[in-house]
Formats: C-alpha cells, structure tokens, sequence
C-alpha cells in the first residue's frame, strides 16, 4: 500500500513537472465541490504540497537529533583536532543511567549505591573547586591533593549511604537529571585524568586510538552496571501528535511534539556554545589548543584543564541527545550506532563548525525523508528493485559527493599545509 501511495504520488509530481499549470482533483471529493466546513476544494498543486512539507519537516526534526549527537564530536574535534568515537557511547551511557535512575528496573543495589557514591562525591569537589576559586585573589595555591581526596571520599561515603536507605527505589525525575549530568562529570574527568593526561602531544591517530578503546569500555561498564535490557525515558512530553495549518491543507500537516521540544533545545545548544567559543576566555583557550597544541601549551593554556571542559561539556551535550534519544525510540544499545550517522553531518557541516553541525542534521535529515518517500519510488519502478531503503545510505553517499568537491564541508575551514 505505502510503494503504490508512493507511486501515485510521484505520478502526480511527474503531470505537474510537464505541465505546472495542471490541477488535480482531489481524491476524496470532486474538484470544487463544497468541503463539510463550508470552502472549497484547494488547487491539486497545493493538495500536493502537504505530504512534501509534511515529509520535509519531519526531516529537518529528525536532522535536529542527529546535530545533538554531531555537536559532541564537534567539541572533541576542536579541542584536540580528533574524531571521538567514544560520542555514541556516551549517549547510551547517559541515557541509560538516566532511565534506570527514574525507573530502577532490575537494578542491583551496589549499582545505586555506587551512582549516589559518584554524584556526591562530585559535588562535594565542585564545591571545593569553586570555593578555592573564589579564594584565588587571596591564595593562588590549588587545592592540596589530601584535601581533595578527603573531601571527594567523604561525600562519597555520605551519598552511598543516602542510596543505601533510599533502597532500590527510582529516583524522581528532577533528582535523576542533574545527578545523571554530575555522573557524565565525573566520567569526563575520569577520562581526562587516566587517559588523555598521559596523551598530551601524541599524534592525532594515537587519540583515536585512544577514543575507540574508551567507546568498548563505556559500553561495557554501561551493560555491567545498568543492565542490557530495552528501557524507556518518560519526560514528560506531550503523546499527542500536533496537526498544523489544518485551514489550508486537508488534514494538516503532523508534527511530533517531542520533535519540537527537540529543535528547541539544539537551538538552545548552539547559540550558548557560540557565544562560549566566540566571547569567553575558556572557548577561545580552547580554539587556540585545536590549533596547536605545542604552541597553546607554551603561552601558557594548560591543556589538561581545557580538555576536561571540553570533555564535560560533551558529556552533558550527550546526556541532552540521549534523552531525547531515549524518549523517542527507547533506550537501547543501538542507540551508540547513531554515531556513525553523525559522520556525514560533521563531512557536511564541516568538522570545525558548531553551526555546521546543525545545518548537515537538517540537509542529512530532510534530505533522508524526501528521497525515501520520493525517490524510492522511481527508482523501484525504473530498475525493478525489490524496494526502499534510501535513507539507510543517502547520507553516506551525499558525504562521499562533498568529500570529492568541498572536503572542507559548507562551514569547515580550509587548511593550507606548505612542505
């Protein structure tokens, strides 16, 4: 039924591509005649237009999630100049902690002992932190590496304990959100202090390298602490789909309010870490480590700080996609696959450009939705295919073209080696 919708629709396109000024009659009442309401029939050009917006929105929505996920490897990219393969990952990590801290669905206690350890020994070390800040006009000293300990331990104890009374209970959801982004802090700083502080200077390959064995870890602790089962991620959002412009197409066009709150949030992303790497001293520290790390590390940038930020911050910019993520399909172990559709955004947008990464989510997802609903067809019809399936290996083949002609990607910048 859906390849001969499909093919009655790209038999509708074909009439009005020869002849623009044909008009098709509706299919469900004669061509002006009255509709219930009282109008009339709309033109068949403008009855056409409402599966295409239609598809075309759902698109760009769908490309709004996948630049959630592109914008974590743009962080990486820009701070160290490699490709982290360890985003995926981190997407399933968050929002399989976030789901079974709401729900604790066959959690073993020493799994919920150990999240309220990690949450308030991280707070207890932000405090810290941010008190010997506060002190630093007075004393330039940092925190002694005892106190520290002293300090992270004994939080940790006392939120063990708190999650050991608290039992094997869910956690509400205002508690589960920020305790989820304190443990993606304290996974950026794990990973920061047993793994890139020994990397520092190493060549692009060798990080890589690095990223990948982080990526095999995360999901393994990830299976081992939290289970390995389907789980889902209640936010709250509206179920109900949302039909729009109902005045002017017939039936309106349907819109996800997830999808939505979606966009809303990724614009919300892009415009704070515009003005992070473009107005504040850490974003441009860290344009400047991108560049060279040799060069950053001789006036003075210390490296390791700029790469715990930046990892922090894409910690948190994959605990927002994993939500989502998690809300929409379910949280599954599937989900760490998304990372590989975020390669062509990245390819598209180029690897550099935060807004790049929004511009190839919307290209890669509109552009998936129309040539499945649109070119399909075609070419079923034209080679006797046995069926779809387009949008599993457009985005590949549309990155493959700009590899070819701007390999620098629409916002990418262009980098000139002489030898």
């Amino acid at each position: 039924m859906a390849r001969s919708a499909g093919r009655g629709i790209v038999q509708h396109l074909r009439c009005l591509a020869f002849d623009p000024f044909l008009v098709a009659p509706s299919p469900f009442r004669p061509f002006g005649a009255p509709s219930p309401s009282g109008g009339r029939n709309l033109p068949g050009a403008v009855t056409m237009l409402g599966p295409i917006l239609e598809v075309t929105i759902g698109g760009l929505l769908t490309g709004v999630l996948y630049s959630l996920v592109a914008l974590g490897f743009v962080l990486i990219f820009k701070a160290s100049g490699v490709f982290n393969f360890a985003q995926g990952a981190m997407v399933l990590f968050a929002a399989l902690t976030l789901a079974q801290l709401t729900q604790a669905k066959d959690v073993p206690a020493v799994s919920m002992i150990g999240a309220g350890a990690v949450v308030a020994g991280t707070v207890g070390l932000l405090a810290l932190y941010g008190w010997h800040r506060a002190r630093a006009a007075r004393e330039a000293k940092p925190p002694a590496g005892r106190l520290q300990v002293a300090v992270g331990l004994s939080c940790a104890v006392l939120g063990g304990v708190l999650a050991a009374v608290a039992g094997t209970k869910g956690w509400p959801m205002w508690l589960a959100l920020p305790a989820t982004g304190l443990i993606m802090v304290a996974l950026a700083y794990g990973i920061e202090r047993l793994v890139l502080r020994h990397l520092v200077n190493q060549e692009g390959i060798i990080l890589f390298m690095a990223t990948l064995g982080i990526a095999y870890f995360i999901d393994g602790a990830g299976q081992t602490i939290w289970g390995s089962d389907i789980y889902k991620v209640d936010l709250g959002l509206p179920k109900n789909p949302i039909f729009l412009l109902e005045s002017v197409f017939q039936g309106g066009l349907l819109v996800e309010p997830a999808d939505l709150v979606a966009a809303g949030i990724a614009g919300a992303l892009v415009i704070g870490l515009a003005i992070f790497f473009q107005k504040t001293r850490t974003g441009r520290a860290l344009r400047a480590v991108a560049d060279d790390h040799a060069a950053a590390q001789s006036v003075g940038i210390p490296l390791n700080q700029i790469w715990l930020v930046v990892w922090t911050v894409s910690g948190l910019v994959a605990l927002v996609a994993g939500m989502i993520w998690g809300a929409k399909l379910g949280v599954q172990f599937s989900i760490s696959l998304i990372a590989l559709k975020a390669l062509p955004v990245l390819i598209l947008g180029g690897f550099t450009s935060v807004p790049g990464a929004i511009i190839g989510g919307l290209i890669i997802g509109a552009g998936e939705k129309l040539s499945e609903v649109f070119l399909a067809p075609i070419l079923v019809r034209a080679f006797d295919l046995a069926g779809g399936g387009i949008e599993n290996w457009f985005a590949y083949m549309l990155a493959l073209l700009f590899l070819l002609f701007r390999p620098q990607g629409l916002f990418g910048e262009r980098i000139i080696e002489r030898v």
